[in-house]
């Protein structure tokens, strides 16, 4: 796994949503996912960041809840339709859950905490779900 400490110029956008919460753990990741579907249709350049359990979010072969909630695959798959191409993992969240960067459901570039901060400084709104 390639862990990034600065974040190119090409990072800039005007919107980051960090997304903090599990697959399956509330509602919290879908309406993130949908904030920064809605940002991206409106023409907003979004980027989007997974932290602690929501790294969890990009396991492959994800399946419906134990009370029968989505996976977020389908939405995940719909990011590239709506130009969201800038997805980062936070590298210590990725740790302490055994993962990967290489093998998630989507491309990400995995970044440390120097990259975290300059990920949130280089972006004009930051929200957080």
């Amino acid at each position: 796994m390639t862990v990034t400490t600065s974040v190119d110029e090409g990072a800039a956008g005007e919107l980051l949503v960090i997304l903090r919460h599990g697959p399956h753990s509330g509602i919290a990741l879908k309406e993130g996912l949908d904030a920064a579907l809605v940002a991206a249709a409106f023409g907003r350049r979004v980027s989007l960041l997974f932290m602690g359990s929501g790294v969890a979010a990009l396991m492959p072969g994800q399946v419906k809840g134990p009370l029968d909630q989505k996976g977020t695959l389908p939405t995940l798959d719909m990011l590239e339709m709506y130009d969201i191409d800038r997805c980062y993992a936070d590298s210590a969240s990725l740790e302490a859950l055994d993962m990967s960067a290489d093998a998630l459901a989507i491309d990400v570039t995995a970044v440390d905490s120097g990259g975290v901060a300059q990920l949130m400084a280089c972006h004009s709104l930051v929200m957080t779900f």
